[in-house]
């Protein structure tokens, strides 16, 4: 392979970062191009720096000055419409199977779960795996996908769950906000989150927001156990 395919991180852990850098700086197929630690460094350090495979966690701030998520229900699908040849690969330590569906359904090869440290010491391969147009799932992740919808996971539609996704990452946002992100008019997002609320039982949208965290249906609340070192 004359071209190595270009890899970049979105992680905010730089434990997490040296651990695929220890992984990938010697292969002579994988070049890493560019690791960030915030969601908003991300569409215009793609744009600078071209990327074939992106490896992203779902639970990094949005900024330096919002530590919130961001919204990864709404990124990938954007990010995929902007950059049509990029792939997306997720390490998380989250495996909530609503999120790990939702994650694949809006266009991710791959969702790999940071304690599974068989499939991270391979990661050289799996990266060319989903290059080539492959998917890869731990383990875990895969069962939990074979093990069918439940009532929760099916509760939001898929432009639902953007449009909370949203509201988790911006949640001082305006409707008008909202809508010009989500390139829809303002009446429509209104439906979409007073369905939210009625299907959801709430009467709030951070009370909708909270609840769907809860539930797994966008980006989970912080997972405190220690992350694995990088051995």
């Amino acid at each position: 392979m004359t071209d190595k395919i270009r890899v970049s991180i979105l992680d905010d852990h730089q434990s997490i970062v040296d651990g695929y850098r220890f992984r990938l700086g010697n292969s002579t197929r994988v070049n890493i191009v560019s690791a960030m630690s915030y969601g908003e460094e991300l569409q215009p350090t793609l744009v600078k720096i071209p990327t074939d495979v992106l490896i992203l966690d779902i639970s990094v701030p949005a900024s330096e000055s919002n530590p919130n998520p961001y919204p990864i229900l709404y990124e990938i699908p954007s990010l995929l419409q902007q950059f049509p040849n990029l792939v997306i690969l997720v390490i998380s330590m989250h495996m909530e199977r609503g999120m790990i569906r939702a994650v694949m359904e809006a266009g991710a090869s791959g969702y790999i779960l940071k304690d599974d440290q068989p499939t991270l010491r391979d990661l050289e391969n799996v990266v060319i795996s989903v290059f080539n147009g492959g998917i890869h799932l731990s383990r875990q992740a895969n069962d939990a996908l074979l093990r069918g919808t439940t009532g929760d996971e099916s509760l939001l539609s898929k432009r639902q769950r953007e449009a909370l996704s949203l509201c988790l990452s911006y949640p001082d946002s305006s409707t008008a906000d909202l809508a010009k992100k989500m390139s829809i008019s303002n009446s429509t997002v209104r439906n979409l989150l007073s369905g939210s609320y009625i299907k959801l039982g709430v009467r709030s949208r951070n009370a909708a927001v909270t609840k769907a965290r809860q539930l797994g249906l966008i980006s989970p609340e912080p997972v405190t156990t220690p992350i694995s070192r990088k051995d």
